[in-house]
């Protein structure tokens, strides 16, 4: 069984709504408020659909509404059972700041066939269509990855692209990709946009590597899979509570390496809506009475790798 096209027709309207809820809060310093505009569009619009779905993937737990939470159930349950993992805003600081790169995104499969994971960090690497799985790997020093890479591609080593998250914990990894004089491109949050980065030579990243979200690792592998890319993660437990949740979850071994087929299996469709342009998309923009929105669409099964253009009347 694959993912009907209604429902990505459907997906994509409700992560351009949830975009444009964000819209009266560019720049507004609110993030707060701006994640709980597109949370309860999401949830709202999501609640619609012929299906009996579950968030597997969510911004917290239970007590934490109105976020989208983990075992969250939606849908109207006159349809097919559907996992689905959600962050209506990615990047609030960007939409408080009315900086680029702020999206809004659903990823989705069909039941037990996207990683169930609590909201919890995770150590990843991505990297682009068409290379080896013996290129790059997890558990390699940096050096080594880089160094196969640019064989691999027949790039010098100063010509490799390697994107992460500008943050303290990536202190030592950036003094390495310093020391091997490679470009480095650092971003001050969006990993999913920056592991998107790896899709398209165009974008001009290689790999894109470090310490970020868990739930966000998953949500962007269901992308690089039909993307023909690659993803590896493991999921970083330090918290006692967060080693809990794992094992509740039925996570065994909380030190295991995650490749993409075992986050993301069978057919998934994945729908991120720009609400600031960045790199990978257009932001919402304002045309008289429409909002004109862009969404970066995939359906792994149709083989669909789309931008999407809509209109939609301000009400």
């Amino acid at each position: 069984m694959s993912l009907d096209k209604k429902l990505l027709e459907n997906l994509i309207d409700i992560t351009s709504k949830a975009a444009i809820s964000c819209y009266p809060h560019l720049g507004k310093k609110n993030k707060i408020l701006a994640d709980k505009a597109a949370t309860d569009v999401m949830r709202y619009n999501l609640n619609k659909l012929d299906i009996d779905g579950e968030v597997v993937i969510g911004e917290g737990e239970l007590d934490e509404a109105p976020m989208l939470y983990i075992g969250e159930k939606l849908g109207n349950n006159k349809g097919p059972k559907i996992d689905i993992a959600v962050d209506p805003v990615e990047g609030t600081n960007f939409v408080a700041k009315n900086l680029p790169g702020a999206i809004s995104v659903i990823a989705i499969s069909e039941k037990g066939n996207l990683f169930k994971a609590p909201e919890t960090y995770m150590n990843k690497i991505a990297f682009g269509p068409n290379i080896s799985k013996d290129v790059i790997d997890l558990d390699n020093p940096i050096e080594k990855n880089v160094k196969n890479l640019s064989d691999f591609k027949n790039k010098k080593i100063e010509d490799i692209s390697v994107c992460l998250l500008d943050r303290p914990r990536h202190k030592e990894i950036i003094q390495t990709l310093k020391k091997l004089k490679v470009k480095i491109k650092l971003i001050t949050d969006g990993d999913v946009t920056g592991a998107l980065l790896v899709t398209d030579k165009k974008y001009d990243v290689d790999i894109f590597l470090g310490i970020g979200g868990g739930p966000e690792g998953v949500i962007v592998a269901s992308a690089l899979d039909a993307m023909n890319c690659n993803f590896q993660g493991r999921f970083i437990f330090e918290k006692d509570d967060d080693k809990l949740r794992a094992k509740k979850m039925g996570i065994k071994d909380l030190h295991k390496k995650y490749e993409i087929e075992e986050i993301v299996k069978g057919d998934s469709i994945f729908c991120a809506t720009g609400i600031t342009s960045g790199d990978l998309i257009k932001g919402v923009k304002k045309d008289g009475n429409f909002f004109l929105t862009e969404t970066l669409i995939t359906h792994k099964y149709q083989k669909l790798v789309n931008k999407i253009h809509k209109k939609y009347p301000n009400k």
